[in-house]
C-alpha cells in the first residue's frame, strides 16, 4: 500500500497533478508513439487518440487510483483495476510494456511540472504508478493463466454475416485452426483485429451478442467515420478469416436467484442480449426485466433475438422506449421512473455514457445499491474522468 512517506506528498500534490494530468497525458502519448510507433499497429486505437478519449481515460484512472490510495491507504480500487486489466488483457499488454509507459509518462510529468516538481514529489508519484502497475500486472497474469490457450490472437473464419437492424451487422465465426477455445461468459467481449487499407492493424472490442461458451458471435454498428467497423461491414465477407482474442470482461452474469434488470440503449444491447440468451437457454426461473431504448423499432439490432428470449422466459418482461414510438412502447428516452423496479434487483447496464450515467443515478435513487449496478463501457472508460 502507499507508504507513510509518500502519502502526505500525494495528498498535498494531488490537486495540482489532478488539474494538470489532462495536459500531461497528451504529452505522454506523443513521447510514447514517437519512440514506439509500432504500438499504433494493433495495440492503441488511432481514433481514440484523435478524439482524446484515450488520454482522458488514462488521466481519470491515474487520478482515481491516487485519490483512493490517499483516502484508503490499506486497500486498492478493485473495480477500477479489474476493468482496466480486462481491457489490457484483451489487447495482449505484457509486463515489460509498463516500464516503457513509466519512462515516457514520467518524462511528460517532469516536462509539464518542471517549475514545481522535486525529487520527493517524483518519488511519491513513482510509488503510485508502480503500485497501480504491479496490481494490474498481477490481475492480467491471472487472466492470461485461466485461458485455454497461450495465444493472444487466434484465427476465426466468418461463417455468416447478416444485417441486424438499421446500420448494424452480426458476424458469426467458426474456428479456423485447432487452437483450444476458452468458453466465454455471458456479457464478455473479444478483441477483433483488422487490417486497414494502408496496411496498419487496428483493434476494437465487441461484446459477444449470441450464445456464450465456445461460440463467437458479435454485432457491430457501422460508424462511417470510424476505421474498423467500415472494414468489417464493407470488406469482410463470409469465408474471410479474422484475428480474435480470447474472451474478457468482468461485467458478466452473477450467480443467484434474485431479480435482474437488463437496461440498454442502441448497440449497447449486445452484452445484455448475451446475458438474456444465457438465461433463456438455462430455463432460468429468475425474474428478468429487460429495458431497451432505441431511436426507431427498425434500428434495434437484436430485436428478434431479444424478444424471442423474453418470450421463452416465464419470468421475463420487456419494456421499450422509442424516439418514434409504436404501440406498446414509451416515447422518448428511458427513465426508470416509468418502471416498477423489482426489490433486490441487480442492474446490468450498457449504452452511451450519458444514458448510463442517467440510468445509474435513477437506479440509486430508486434504492438499488451501487454494488449491484454493473456497467460496460465501449472504448476507453472516460466515466472515470468525468
Amino acid at each position: 500500500m502507499l507508504s507513510d512517506k509518500s502519502r502526505p506528498v500525494i495528498e498535498a500534490t494531488l490537486p495540482l497533478v489532478g488539474s494538470r494530468i489532462g495536459a500531461i497525458t497528451p504529452k505522454f502519448y506523443a513521447r510514447l508513439f514517437a519512440a514506439h510507433p509500432e504500438l499504433l499497429d494493433g495495440v492503441f486505437s488511432r481514433s481514440n487518440q484523435r478524439s482524446g478519449n484515450q488520454q482522458q481515460a488514462l488521466a481519470g484512472s491515474i487520478a482515481t487510483f491516487a485519490a483512493h490510495l490517499v483516502n484508503n491507504p490499506d486497500s486498492l480500487p478493485e473495480a477500477v483495476l479489474s476493468r482496466i486489466a480486462h481491457r489490457h488483457a484483451s489487447l495482449g499488454i505484457t509486463e515489460p510494456q509498463y516500464q516503457v509507459v513509466y519512462e515516457h509518462l514520467f518524462a511528460a510529468i517532469a516536462e509539464d511540472l518542471a517549475d514545481v516538481i522535486t525529487t520527493e514529489i517524483a518519488e511519491a508519484w513513482t510509488e503510485v504508478y508502480w503500485l497501480m502497475a504491479d496490481a494490474l500486472i498481477k490481475i492480467e497474469k491471472d487472466l492470461y493463466s485461466i485461458q485455454a490457450n497461450s495465444k493472444m490472437w487466434s484465427p476465426w473464419r466468418v461463417a455468416a454475416k447478416a444485417p441486424a437492424g438499421t446500420g448494424a451487422m452480426t458476424f458469426t465465426l467458426e474456428p479456423a485452426d485447432d487452437t483450444p477455445i476458452t468458453p466465454a461468459l455471458p456479457g464478455q467481449y473479444v478483441s477483433v483485429k483488422v487490417k486497414l487499407p494502408e496496411g496498419l492493424h487496428q483493434v476494437r472490442q465487441y461484446s459477444l451478442s449470441g450464445d456464450a461458451g465456445t461460440s463467437r458471435t458479435f454485432t457491430t454498428k457501422l460508424d462511417d467515420g470510424g476505421e474498423v467497423s467500415p472494414v468489417l461491414h464493407h470488406s469482410v465477407e463470409v469465408g474471410d478469416v479474422l484475428q480474435i482474442s480470447n474472451p474478457y470482461g468482468e461485467i458478466t452474469l452473477r450467480e443467484g436467484e434474485g431479480p435482474i434488470v437488463l437496461a440498454s440503449a442502441g448497440i449497447g444491447c449486445t452484452p445484455t442480449a448475451s446475458i438474456l440468451r444465457s438465461l433463456a437457454e438455462s430455463g432460468s426461473g429468475r425474474r428478468v426485466l429487460v429495458l431497451h431504448a432505441e431511436s426507431t423499432l427498425d434500428s434495434w439490432a437484436l430485436r428478434g433475438q431479444m424478444t424471442d428470449d423474453v418470450e421463452r422466459l416465464e419470468g421475463a418482461e420487456l419494456k421499450l422506449w422509442l424516439e418514434e414510438p409504436r404501440a406498446g412502447s414509451f416515447e422518448g428516452f428511458m427513465s426508470l421512473r416509468e418502471v416498477d423496479l423489482p426489490a433486490d434487483a441487480s442492474l446490468y447496464l450498457c449504452g452511451p455514457l450519458p444514458f448510463m450515467k442517467n440510468i445509474r443515478n435513477e437506479a440509486i435513487n430508486a434504492g438499488i445499491p451501487a454494488t449491484r449496478i454493473h456497467y460496460e463501457v465501449f472504448g476507453p472508460d472516460i466515466w472515470l474522468a468525468s
